[in-house]
C-alpha cells in the first residue's frame, strides 16, 4: 500500500410508521421504518458518505440530491455501488468498512450476518472486510426516545 485513506460517514432519519425498515440493504421486520426521500437506509448512506469522503469525492447529497425526483424511493444499494465504482475509478481498493447502527428497537443482532453479506456483495469485497455493530442510545436524545435512528461508518481505502 502506497497510500491509505480513511473516511467517516454519518446519517440520521426519523422513524415513520408504515415504512419498511431497511438497513444495509436488508429489510428488518418492524412496525416502523425510516422517513426519507430514498428508502432511508441509514447504514448504506453512512457507508456511502464514508467512501466518498475517503476518496475526496464529495458526499451522498452531491451525487444523489433529495431534491431530484429520480431518487424518490430509490434503493440505497445503488448509492453504495455508485460510490464503490467511483472509489475504484480513482484507483483505490476498499480495505475495510466498520459501521454502527444506533437504534432502540427492534433488536438487530440476528440481522448482522445478512447485513454484512449484503454490504460486502454490493461493494464487491470479501465478507471479512465488513463489520456492523449495534447500539442503543440508552433512552437519551431523539434516538433514545425512539424518534429516530442513526448510523456511523468508517472506511479505509488503499492505493
Amino acid at each position: 500500500m502506497s497510500e491509505v485513506r480513511t473516511g467517516l460517514g454519518w446519517d440520521v432519519h426519523r422513524l415513520a410508521p408504515g415504512r419498511p425498515l431497511i438497513l444495509g440493504g436488508v429489510t428488518i421486520p418492524s412496525e416502523f421504518g425510516l422517513e426519507g426521500h430514498s428508502d432511508a437506509d441509514i447504514l448504506s448512506h453512512a457507508i456511502t458518505d464514508a467512501l466518498l469522503g475517503a476518496a475526496s469525492l464529495g458526499d451522498i447529497g452531491m451525487h444523489f440530491p433529495d431534491s431530484d425526483p429520480a431518487w424518490k424511493g430509490a434503493d440505497s444499494a445503488r448509492f453504495l455501488a455508485h460510490a464503490a465504482r467511483l472509489v475504484r475509478q480513482a484507483g483505490y481498493t476498499i480495505w475495510n468498512v466498520d459501521a454502527t447502527v444506533i437504534l432502540e428497537r427492534p433488536r438487530l443482532k440476528d440481522h448482522r450476518v445478512p447485513m454484512c453479506e449484503s454490504i460486502a456483495r454490493t461493494l464487491g469485497i470479501e465478507l471479512d472486510r465488513v463489520s456492523v455493530k449495534f447500539k442503543t442510545a440508552e433512552r437519551v436524545g431523539p434516538v433514545g426516545e425512539g424518534r429516530s435512528a442513526e448510523a456511523q461508518a468508517i472506511v479505509t481505502l488503499a492505493k
